[in-house]
């Protein structure tokens, strides 16, 4: 199958997308990495009137340090991520999940906002924006605004993003010297979207996590921050005992999604099992 005709064309700053917005509305699209959406327009899921190429917007395709923030512009290869030492040393998590997205020639063209932004319930990007508390800067011609990652994923490839606005970079804390990271995930197939997974992040002291974040993902609708999971390790020795008891929480906690491929209970088991995993790693 082959896309319903468009027309293409190229934003040479974001000046010029707010333009492009204001002239076709909700028939525009924005084409960055391409690596989701060339597939929607291919199988017929997206009819767009004009593609707007943005490749070209250098402002917003660079990462930077800043204060206690790293921050990675929308238009960020994951193959960047990949290779920055300022990912490796100070969002390490993040480090561990680009190793699990795709393969390496869709990690060189897919962009770091493109992920975020399409909010794919299985994919990992998403599951470390809420992990690490990162924060998304939005822009309009109205202007930026910040929108914490926990508040922005609303459903089903359905998100805070509003008409006219785009994503041009994420925001993520400066990891602190007792930070641990774990990242877990099961597919079908080497490269594929996960069956399920885990984004775990956190501050270790001794034996006992003064902080934590659990994310799971490839369970619902959006990836899922475990709260109550998390508040009843927090401030605990992390021992056998804690992690059946966390996993008995995390079956009542969260409402998992099956498909056609992963019944609810496979997806269950698998969380669970990643929890386990995760938390004896920290016990080492």
């Amino acid at each position: 199958m082959k896309p319903y005709d468009f027309s293409y064309t190229r934003a040479t700053s974001l000046s010029h997308l707010y333009d492009l917005f204001d002239e076709y509305g909700d028939g525009l699209k924005i084409l960055a990495g391409g690596q989701s959406l060339i597939t929607t327009l291919n199988m017929r899921l997206s009819s767009p009137e004009m593609l707007v190429d943005i490749n070209d917007l250098s402002e917003i395709s660079s990462i930077s340090l800043t204060d206690n923030i790293v921050s990675v512009g929308a238009l960020v290869r994951h193959a960047e991520i990949q290779e920055s030492n300022d990912i490796k040393q100070h969002v390490p998590l993040l480090k561990l999940a680009i190793e699990h997205v795709a393969h390496a020639a869709i990690r060189n063209r897919g962009t770091h906002g493109g992920s975020i932004a399409f909010a794919d319930p299985a994919a990992e990007i998403p599951a470390c924006v809420l992990a690490l508390n990162a924060t998304l800067v939005l822009a309009s011609r109205e202007g930026e605004r910040r929108i914490a990652g926990s508040d922005f994923f609303k459903d089903l490839y359905d998100t805070e993003l509003r008409e006219n606005e785009i994503i041009v970079a994420i925001e993520y804390p400066i990891a602190k010297k007792n930070t641990v990271s774990a990242f877990r995930e099961f597919t079908r197939r080497k490269g594929d979207f996960a069956t399920a997974g885990l984004a775990l992040n956190g501050e270790l002291d001794g034996k006992v996590l003064q902080s934590l974040s659990l994310v799971f993902f490839g369970v619902a609708n959006t990836p899922v921050l475990a709260r109550q999971v998390a508040d009843l390790i927090v401030g605990e020795p992390i021992t056998p005992s804690l992690i059946e008891k966390a996993q008995n929480e995390l079956a009542n906690e969260i409402e998992v999604i099956g498909d056609l491929y992963s019944s609810e209970e496979m997806k269950l088991h698998l969380s669970k099992h990643f929890l386990k995993q995760a938390l004896e790693e920290l016990q080492v």
